[in-house]
């Protein structure tokens, strides 16, 4: 398999996975798309080791062991010839590490966070769950950045406030979702400072208590988008338009989540055709001086 086929695979993987945004969009420059792609799918296919299929906690560890194998062996030197789909993952991604000049302890960063999805259902503090997002959201803006060719410690530090929030607003979103795995990424210090149980969850009604303490956890993630919004401002072209469609993006479903009271129970926000020619007005009004809308 040559590599330009087996980007072709890992563009197809991203084109037929659902995600909130758009992954290696017709936004973003042409010569970064393959390269996103490839990253995507080796990102997604790990997250599903984690996350999909019936499988039993030790197997989804021995499936992550050996992506991590993998990773540092293509790595090390241009893999071999593909004669899979996970096969031509590490084909693209061999040469998108070595052209891009890819950090590997940012992939290794994203399959510790899948590792602890499968050990870990319950976080005591912000803190830890801050933690769990520098891991598992954080990397991906970074990749980007370095796909893009900007190695800025300012710019690194805004993306990663953003994906942060990016990642939150999912947990928000996915509240019932989580649930249903057994997983609650909320803090408990703060879950019992409210008085907010997890088994009340399974009643499928959104409570007072739990609509009071997800207010709070907007409002964390508001300022961390505020916090992440000069890395819209900090790039050119194409990217700029796209970080800022994504940061809108997150935004929108944020605010959808509050004006519902976060129940996800009866309404599960997701950004759809529908919003494209909002996020497309903002992105073109978009002010750097400005909180965006």
């Amino acid at each position: 398999m040559r590599v330009g086929e087996a980007y072709a695979i890992c563009q197809r993987l991203a084109r037929t996975h659902y995600e909130n945004f758009p992954v290696a969009s017709h936004l973003l420059p042409r010569p970064m798309r393959p390269h996103i792609a490839a990253i995507y799918a080796f990102a997604r296919t790990a997250d599903d080791f984690a996350d999909e299929g019936t499988s039993d906690p030790a197997e989804r560890l021995a499936r992550l062991d050996d992506w991590l194998t993998r990773l540092r062996l293509c790595a090390g030197a241009r893999a071999a010839d593909a004669t899979s789909e996970a096969d031509a993952i590490f084909v693209a991604l061999a040469t998108t590490i070595r052209e891009r000049r890819l950090p590997v302890s940012l992939f290794e960063d994203l399959l510790s966070a899948f590792r602890q999805d499968v050990t870990t259902t319950r976080y005591e503090s912000w803190t830890e769950l801050l933690d769990y997002c520098r891991r598992s959201a954080n990397p991906v803006g970074r990749l980007v950045l370095r796909v893009a060719g900007h190695d800025s410690e300012t710019l690194d530090r805004a993306s990663d406030a953003v994906c942060t929030a990016l990642q939150l607003t999912n947990f928000w979103q996915d509240l019932e979702r989580d649930w249903g795995k057994g997983r609650v990424y909320l803090p408990l210090s703060d879950m019992r400072l409210f008085g907010a149980r997890a088994e009340d969850l399974d009643g499928r009604t959104m409570t007072t208590t739990w609509q009071n303490l997800l207010l709070l956890m907007a409002e964390r993630t508001r300022a961390l988008y505020e916090e992440g919004r000069p890395v819209c401002d900090g790039v050119t072209g194409r990217l700029r338009f796209e970080l800022r469609m994504t940061w809108l993006g997150g935004r929108r479903i944020l605010d959808a989540l509050e004006r519902n009271r976060f129940d996800v129970f009866t309404l599960r926000p997701a950004l759809g055709a529908g919003d494209i020619p909002a996020l497309a007005w903002g992105a073109l009004r978009w002010r750097a001086s400005q909180p965006g809308s």
